[in-house]
């Protein structure tokens, strides 16, 4: 097996409190060594090991790669008309991603493949190492089971989203029993967890009682979409189903804040099973003009944050998470280490991959992943800059210059 050290790194951030200093536990001068998919050691430069090939970060930062843990990749068509309209002023509402819907169905497999492919590839050079994605624009048993196919072949984790709206001519009622029982059933075995959009113009909160159930049921873990376009159940109803996140955010009450950062003292105090994790979407927030999620009043009171792109054509269309750090940073209140550790080890919590032993859609056995530490998977970006802080300072510069995936150099 080939080791390799990438050594004179200037901050590395390892998100092991134990490592280093501070939040994300920082190390000055430091160096880490890969040994095939996982480090294998983490500290000062000067206490370096030997290895078979060596990298001269030349005094620049390395962090752990992005944890995108909320994105909808599995797509065609363009909503461009859409944004210029939400841009005018026209108010976002849910029913347009019917039009995504059309143009999916209509598109083959290698078109929807090669879509993915695209998409994959610029997140990769962003810096993101770790991808979920979600069913939701087939809203059919087999257009929902070739997404999640789709899906698998490139993803990290595959979340199935037939609760995404309901189809334009189709009965409520017979569409939730669908989504419920023969759909669910058909693409369960290519996904891990179910996420239902529960929001005015989409599922009610009756409605996303039985996808919450239906899910817990057929044995997956379950995700929330949630007060995004007004105050609703959403954060409430993850929390009370266990669900791994619950996602926007933008219109909580104290009532939810309390409740997400509930979920978590009996984790914290080693007594009880992890709870719901916060995960906000600051793209989307300023794409459709919502109330940015109060990130800062959410970590203050104790919940578990994740940042992610939500990467979509229609509300989203970004996969650059260092945009959604510097903004979270920005516009949100968080410090720069805050911002990211909730966009590499809260995505990884809000996914359930911060431990040993999770598989992949190809059924491969992976290491943790979201910290940079002995054991995890070594997944990496070396910054073109000194310190994380210049995500925020230099807020929408590629600064990501090198990239590692589970040990490989990707560029």
């Amino acid at each position: 097996m080939t080791s390799l050290l990438i050594d004179r790194i200037g901050e590395l951030t390892t998100n092991d409190d134990s490592l280093g200093e501070g939040l994300g536990g920082r190390l000055r001068d430091a160096a880490v060594v890969v040994e095939g998919s996982r480090i294998a050691w983490v500290g000062p430069a000067a206490q370096a090991p030997a290895a078979d090939e060596r990298v001269d970060a030349e005094g620049r930062a390395m962090l752990p790669g992005w944890v995108d843990s909320h994105t909808h990749l599995v797509f065609a068509g363009d909503r461009t008309a859409e944004f210029e309209a939400r841009m005018a002023g026209e108010a976002y509402a849910a029913g347009g991603i019917n039009v995504t819907v059309e143009a999916t169905r209509a598109a083959s497999d290698a078109e929807l493949s090669r879509n993915l492919t695209r998409l994959v590839a610029e997140a990769r050079r962003g810096g993101t190492t770790t991808i979920e994605t979600k069913t939701g624009y087939g809203l059919t048993i087999g257009d929902e089971v070739r997404a999640a196919r789709i899906a698998g072949e490139q993803a990290d984790s595959v979340t199935f989203l037939g609760a995404h709206v309901v189809p334009a001519g189709e009965d409520p009622e017979a569409y939730l029993d669908l989504v419920t029982g023969p759909m669910l059933d058909a693409v369960a075995p290519h996904v891990s967890a179910v996420d239902v959009f529960c929001e005015a113009g989409a599922f009610d909160e009756a409605a996303t009682r039985r996808v919450l159930e239906s899910a817990r049921a057929a044995g997956l873990a379950t995700r929330v979409h949630g007060n995004q376009l007004g105050h609703g159940p959403g954060a409430r109803l993850a929390v009370e189903h266990g669900s791994l996140s619950v996602d926007h955010l933008g219109f909580l009450e104290d009532a939810d804040i309390a409740a997400l950062a509930g979920s978590w003292a009996e984790w914290r105090d080693g007594a009880g099973p992890r709870g719901t994790v916060a995960t906000v979407l600051p793209a989307c927030d300023l794409s459709t003009r919502v109330p940015l999620a109060p990130a800062r009043r959410l970590l203050d009171d104790g919940a578990v944050l994740a940042i992610a792109s939500n990467c979509n054509p229609g509300t989203s269309y970004t996969s650059s998470m260092g945009f959604c750090v510097a903004t979270a940073v920005l516009q949100m209140g968080l410090t720069i280490q805050e911002a990211v550790r909730a966009a590499t080890l809260g995505g990884a919590i809000a996914l359930g991959l911060h431990q040993d032993g999770w598989r992949n859609p190809r059924g491969e056995t992976q290491p943790a992943i979201g910290a940079i530490r002995p054991g995890a998977r070594a997944d990496l970006q070396l910054l073109d800059a000194p310190s994380a802080t210049h995500l925020a300072y230099r807020p929408g510069m590629p600064l990501t210059t090198a990239v590692w995936h589970a040990g490989k150099r990707l560029h």
